[in-house]
């Protein structure tokens, strides 16, 4: 509280403190801080979200370049933003419903930001999907906004809210993407594919689709062994069939996209064998999306349910799924399959041949 008091010495503020004292502490932060560049606050754990923190109205930083945000009902039109024109960095994270903002009113403040970086936007956002979604159908974003330097984009919210900002926002130089959904039955994302295609730099060689007991993550990487990502997309929701089907029809809009995926691996951190499989015709909508796969990689813990999906129906090519597929590794902890046996012997006898490859690393941690 003493070191707050001296305004025009403090350059950097970074607040991890717990939530029953951060709000005092917050309070110091009234008036200018005429040299102050970097403030982050938080994170409060999820269980503290309460109706979420406030900055003092007052509280002003006109050289500010990093601003960063966990838990707070933070007015999208707050004079901390308005006065910040050399903001290089800007994350507000789960936002307070309380704060709650349109799309348009985020692209209009965004517009004042030209220098932006790095942009991070996730709401608490049970609340959003049946009010907020109506009202995004009813007033669209009316001002586009350009973002030259944008390089890391993230979003965590309702895909309608996504799917409603992405039109009226161009980021050509963007190298990665994090998009993260809860709890929805469809999606429905064509705005999400047309802003990957016009990114210069979003291209992908490998992608990794791991299954957990409450979410499904997937990972694109711009060339294979890459230790960066450049798309992370998540999805929470449990149960295996669901997960699958979450991401088979997300999958299907944005194939354009995967056009260029040649690794592909499937990986299984469930700490538990679940009931709940997903059906053939799942698993085959997934696998569809990427015709240019040449290598595939399988946890134990689902090649079972694979090689029920690669069974061959009678007249089915077995170049149908998986048409440049050359190779095939799994763990050596599961038999392989008849059926997926048989697919390789089809494939084998049409003059597509698929290597076997046995790991020790099951793929489940």
């Amino acid at each position: 509280m003493l070191a707050l008091k001296h305004r025009d010495r403090v350059r950097r503020i970074r607040l991890d403190i717990p939530v029953r004292n951060m709000q005092r502490v917050i309070m110091a932060l009234e008036n200018e801080f005429l040299i102050l560049e970097f403030l982050c606050i938080g994170p409060p754990t999820k269980r503290n979200i309460g109706s979420g923190l406030m900055l003092p109205k007052s509280l002003h930083a006109p050289h500010l370049r990093h601003l960063k945000l966990w838990n707070f009902a933070f007015p999208i039109g707050s004079p901390l933003l308005t006065t910040a024109v050399g903001l290089v960095a800007l994350s507000l994270n789960w936002i307070s419903p309380s704060a709650y903002f349109h799309p348009n009113d985020l692209v209009h403040r965004l517009s004042q930001m030209p220098q932006l970086e790095t942009l991070g936007i996730s709401f608490n956002y049970p609340f959003l999907y049946h009010d907020a979604n109506r009202e995004l159908l009813r007033i669209p974003p009316t001002t586009h906004v350009a973002l030259p330097n944008l390089r890391w984009f993230g979003f965590g919210g309702p895909s309608a809210y996504l799917e409603a900002l992405l039109p009226f926002m161009t980021a050509p130089l963007l190298a990665k993407l994090q998009v993260m959904f809860s709890n929805e039955f469809t999606f429905h994302l064509p705005h999400l594919l047309q802003f990957l295609i016009t990114a210069e730099n979003m291209t992908f060689s490998s992608a990794t689709v791991k299954f957990l007991g409450n979410k499904v993550s997937v990972w694109m990487y711009p060339y294979r062994n890459a230790r960066m990502y450049a798309l992370y997309i998540h999805v929470g929701c449990e149960g295996l069939d669901r997960q699958v089907a979450s991401i088979a029809q997300m999958f299907n809009v944005l194939n354009t996209a995967f056009s260029g995926v040649e690794n592909l691996a499937l990986e299984d951190w469930r700490y538990y064998e679940e009931r709940n499989e997903a059906n053939r015709t799942q698993w085959r909508d997934l696998l569809r999306s990427f015709s240019n796969v040449k290598t595939l990689r399988v946890a134990s813990g689902l090649i079972n349910q694979l090689s029920r999906s690669l069974q061959l129906e009678d007249g089915e090519s077995p170049v149908e799924l998986l048409p440049e597929l050359k190779e095939l590794s799994y763990s050596y902890h599961r038999n392989l399959g008849g059926a997926l046996t048989t697919f390789i012997d089809a494939r084998r006898t049409v003059g597509h041949p698929v290597t076997v490859v046995y790991h020790s690393n099951n793929f489940f941690l």
